[in-house]
């Protein structure tokens, strides 16, 4: 079965000149195209996640919509879906592109709503799924972290080093 690394909503509202800037943004992003390039070098799939919403910031032809091009350079050839609810699966075709993943690594953006949502919506429970902590952020980080041990408490939190160890030493 296949890994897959499954990146959310990295999208251009979330930094620091955008609608609604998260806790350390920058940092998340630098960590999440680092991770794209273990995940490829590992062999696992890649797919992305981009929220497209009615009128404001992530409105379709508004620049806060559009993935941070760090993260499509990175993961370029990858699938990228398209979501207009916190769950990446809701009313989107997510599960196609993981019929043959047995492993689920989520991260990205708003810890505590499309992450979480995508993380315990009914269609990833048939999974191995985890969260990569390291990997996502949220407004602050106080809401970052309740959400993650919110989720610690229904699934694995783990980090970037438990799920692609480097090989140095």
């Amino acid at each position: 079965m296949r890994r897959t690394l499954l990146v959310i909503d990295v999208q251009n509202a979330y930094f620091a000149r955008g609608a609604l800037p998260l806790w350390r943004a920058e940092a998340v992003e630098e960590r999440i195209v680092a991770a794209i390039a273990a995940a490829q070098a590992a062999g696992d799939q890649v797919v992305l996640v981009r929220h497209v919403a009615a009128g404001g910031p992530f409105a379709e032809d508004e620049p806060g919509s559009v993935i941070r091009p760090a993260i499509m350079d990175a993961a370029e050839g990858a699938a990228v879906i398209t979501k207009s609810f916190p769950d990446a699966f809701q009313e989107t075709d997510l599960g196609a592109h993981l019929l043959d993943t047995g492993e689920l690594f989520i991260c990205g953006m708003m810890t505590q709503n499309c992450v979480t949502y995508t993380a315990l919506a009914p269609e990833a429970t048939v999974l191995d799924r985890r969260v990569v902590g390291d990997l996502c952020t949220a407004p602050t980080d106080f809401v970052h972290q309740v959400a993650l041990a919110a989720l610690g408490s229904k699934i694995p939190v783990v980090t970037t080093a438990d799920v692609w160890p480097t090989r140095e030493g």
